[in-house]
C-alpha cells in the first residue's frame, strides 16, 4: 500500500483550501507569501494523489484595485460550478484598517482570477476573514461563511450570481468565542470554518485561538447540526470537556488549523491544514523583519465515530501513513 508523510508540502502554504476539481487534479490554494524574494498574492498548486503537488505560482496575479498596496491577501477558497471558478478571499483595502471580504472569478482552476472589482463585504477590524462557500445539497442555498476577529462566525445567503449576497438576507452568527480568560481554551477566537455533510449531518469545522508567532496557541476544533444554517453544537459543548479538540498540537508539529476537508476517489474524507515545525518555525516573510511562522501543508484521514469526526491520535501524524486514493 502506498505511504506518505507530513509534510506533503515543505512550505509556507497558510490556510489551505482543496478543490477536487472535474478536470481530474486536486487543487490546492494558500494565502499570499513570499518565494525566493517574490510577493505571490495567492498561491496554487496540484496533484493527482493528494501527496505529490506541482506548485503552480500565483492564481491572483493582479491585485484588487481596491487593495492595490495590500500585503493582507488572505484564506481563498475555490469552488466551480458550470465551467467557471469563483474564489473568496479576504484583503486589506487600500488606506484602511480592516479586512474585507472578496470575490475573483477564473475560467480555469490555475487561475489567472480577476476581482470583482470592489468588496463583496467590509470590516469592521479583522471580522470579515476566512470565506468559505457551501451549497446545501437539502435546500440548495449558496452559502457563504466566514469570521471572525474576536467575534462569532457567519453565515449568509449568496445571490445567484456567486459574487453578491441574497437580497433581503442577513448574516446569521454560528458560533461564538468564549469569554473566557482563560489561555488554554481554543474557543477565545474562532475562525477559518469549513463545511462538510456527511450521514445526515453538518460538520462545522473550524480553529482557535492564535495562529501564529512565538505565542502560537492553535488547534482544530468541530461542531455539528442538523441544517446548514445551524443551530451547531460544539464537541466542547457536547462533551463538557471546554479544551474538546478534533486535532491539536504534539511533540512533532505546533499550531496545526485552518483546515479543509477533501474527499478522495475511495470516497475517505481527510483533512488538510497548516501547522509550524519546530525545526524551521519561521521564514523570510512579507512584512515582518523578524520572520513570520511558516506553516507547512499537512494532511490527515478523518474517521467518524459515534456522530462525530476524529483524528487517529487526536494530532498531526509524523510517520509513514497510508496514503489517500487518487483519481
Amino acid at each position: 500500500m502506498p505511504t506518505y508523510t507530513n509534510p506533503i508540502w515543505d512550505d509556507n502554504f497558510p490556510d489551505p483550501a482543496l478543490l477536487r476539481c472535474t478536470d481530474g487534479w486536486y487543487y490546492a490554494y494558500g494565502t499570499q507569501t513570499k518565494r525566493s524574494g517574490i510577493i505571490i498574492n495567492m498561491q496554487v498548486a496540484r496533484s493527482q494523489d493528494l501527496v505529490r503537488w506541482e506548485y503552480l505560482g500565483d492564481c491572483l496575479p493582479e491585485k484588487p484595485q481596491w487593495a492595490r498596496h495590500s500585503q493582507k491577501i488572505w484564506a481563498p477558497h475555490v469552488s466551480e460550478h458550470a465551467g467557471r471558478f469563483y474564489m473568496y478571499y479576504s484583503a486589506r483595502p487600500d488606506g484602511a484598517d480592516r479586512l474585507s471580504l472578496a470575490a475573483a472569478v477564473a475560467d480555469s482552476p490555475a487561475g489567472p482570477f480577476t476581482d470583482i472589482g470592489q468588496p463583496l463585504l467590509n470590516g469592521p477590524g479583522f471580522t470579515c476573514i476566512d470565506p468559505m462557500a457551501f451549497d446545501d445539497p437539502a435546500t440548495g442555498q449558496r452559502l457563504l461563511y466566514w469570521g471572525s476577529g474576536f467575534g462569532p462566525i457567519w453565515v449568509q445567503e449568496l445571490a445567484e450570481d456567486r459574487l453578491s449576497f441574497q437580497p433581503g438576507t442577513v448574516p446569521q452568527a454560528l458560533v461564538h468565542p468564549s469569554s473566557t480568560d482563560d489561555t488554554r481554551d481554543y474557543h477565545r477566537l474562532v475562525e477559518a470554518a469549513w463545511v462538510r455533510y456527511r450521514d445526515g449531518w453538518y460538520y462545522l469545522f473550524f480553529s482557535g485561538d492564535n495562529c501564529c508567532g512565538a505565542q502560537a496557541h492553535y488547534a482544530v476544533l468541530v461542531a455539528r447540526s442538523r441544517h446548514a444554517t445551524g443551530p451547531f453544537e460544539t464537541l466542547a459543548a457536547y462533551t463538557q470537556n471546554p479544551y474538546a479538540t478534533l486535532l491539536e498540537e504534539n511533540a512533532h508539529w505546533r499550531a496545526p488549523g485552518h483546515n479543509c476537508v477533501i474527499t478522495d476517489a475511495a470516497g475517505d474524507d481527510w483533512i488538510a491544514y497548516h501547522a509550524i515545525s519546530p525545526r524551521q518555525p519561521t521564514f523570510d516573510a512579507i512584512d515582518d523583519s523578524e520572520g513570520y511562522s511558516r506553516r507547512v501543508l499537512l494532511l490527515d484521514k478523518l474517521e467518524y465515530v459515534e456522530g462525530w469526526p476524529r483524528v487517529r491520535g487526536g494530532g498531526p501524524s509524523w510517520q509513514p501513513q497510508p496514503a489517500p486514493q487518487g483519481q
